[in-house]
């Protein structure tokens, strides 16, 4: 793994497949020309591309496809979805896919052997929907785990927006708009450090959620990701440029030793935040969710991997919020590691609450 990984590590655009409809829209024009040497591919949808989506063949090039593809396309069911957790909508994607590859996340489970990033080129159509969607809801008026003031609205849930924000202008137009938005703001999760981000003069309207894994692990399951300390080191500069900075503590992995591991994780944030970091601090606990499909993938490119995250004899069955039959830990044996977790917490950043842990 580099240190101090940029956008190039992570990108080399070679490919695009675009739907027809693309070329009709500024963001698509914008991002075409931006890849004048990429060669072009046209399909009906970005979802039927048979080479990518389905593909068993395409398991061994799988980190090569989320670097040099790029598929653009146009999103046609314009929802806001109800959340709980981490924001109380999610918003309609302006993208999906990520050129990162964790070897853990759900997406390729939806998406089939490959999931390189999609962009929508339909941003204002998005922007309007949201604007509208906020307008409806009025002012916030309860208080409440999420935000004590705000709608919020996750705008990362099928990939990165540090990454996404390389290729185009869709993450910080979704930004700009919030900042108008009296009664709402964003957030998303990230495992990329992208500067470009601290020039976007967010006005406390955004939330970034850094994930956070301990280092050894995270050099195992995190492949292509920004290392867990370039992560912490650009908190307080995150704060300084006008964002709400969280951590997500995400997925916790139980493994022999994993306890004094995430205590270094700890000891690096108290270490490395300044006061002001620290004040404003809040945390999401996610212990690893696994898959059978994605088992199958990942033993294909990263066997290595799957000793840790699938452990039969300590795992069980459970179907996912949006339906998805997945695998967690038992549950006596999961309530007893949240149970640590939380108090780990507690004992060494005192200062930091916990939004929700599970």
């Amino acid at each position: 793994m580099l240190h101090n990984k940029t956008i190039d590590d992570l990108l080399s655009i070679k490919e695009i497949y675009f739907e027809p409809e693309v070329r009709n829209y500024k963001r698509g024009q914008e991002i075409l020309e931006k890849y004048p040497d990429a060669s072009l591919v046209e399909v009906p949808s970005h979802w039927q591309i048979p080479e990518l989506h389905g593909f068993h063949g395409s398991i061994e090039d799988w980190t090569k496809i989320k670097k040099n593809v790029l598929i653009l396309g146009v999103k046609k069911s314009l929802t806001a979805r109800p959340n709980s957790r981490s924001s109380h909508f999610v918003a309609p994607s302006h993208s999906n896919g990520c050129t990162m590859s964790c070897s853990y996340c759900y997406v390729p489970r939806r998406k089939g052997y490959a999931n390189p990033i999609s962009i929508f080129v339909n941003i204002e159509q998005i922007l309007n929907y949201l604007r509208k969607h906020s307008a409806k809801q009025g002012m916030k008026m309860e208080y409440d785990h999420i935000d004590p003031a705000y709608w919020v609205y996750e705008i990362g849930e099928n990939g990165d927006c540090s990454a996404d924000a390389a290729i185009c202008d869709n993450v910080k137009d979704v930004m700009n708009l919030f900042k108008q938005v009296p009664n709402g703001k964003l957030t998303f999760a990230t495992k990329f450090v992208n500067r470009e981000l601290l020039t976007y003069d967010p006005q406390l309207k955004t939330r970034i959620r850094f994930s956070l894994i301990p280092h050894k692990m995270s050099k195992l399951v995190d492949v292509r990701t920004s290392p867990i300390n370039e992560r912490i080191d650009v908190i307080n500069d995150f704060v300084d440029a006008g964002y709400e900075v969280n951590v997500n503590f995400s997925p916790v992995i139980y493994y022999q030793g994993w306890e004094e591991d995430w205590l270094l994780v700890f000891e690096e944030l108290n270490d490395k935040l300044n006061e002001k970091s620290k004040q404003q601090l809040v945390a999401e606990i996610i212990f690893l969710t696994h898959n059978q499909q994605l088992h199958d993938v990942n033993m294909g490119w990263h066997p290595k991997a799957e000793e840790v995250l699938w452990v039969p004899e300590l795992q069980e069955t459970k179907y996912s919020q949006t339906g998805g039959k997945n695998v967690r830990y038992k549950r006596g044996f999961k309530k007893d590691l949240v149970e640590t977790m939380v108090d780990l917490v507690h004992q060494h950043l005192p200062y930091c609450p916990i939004r929700y842990a599970f």
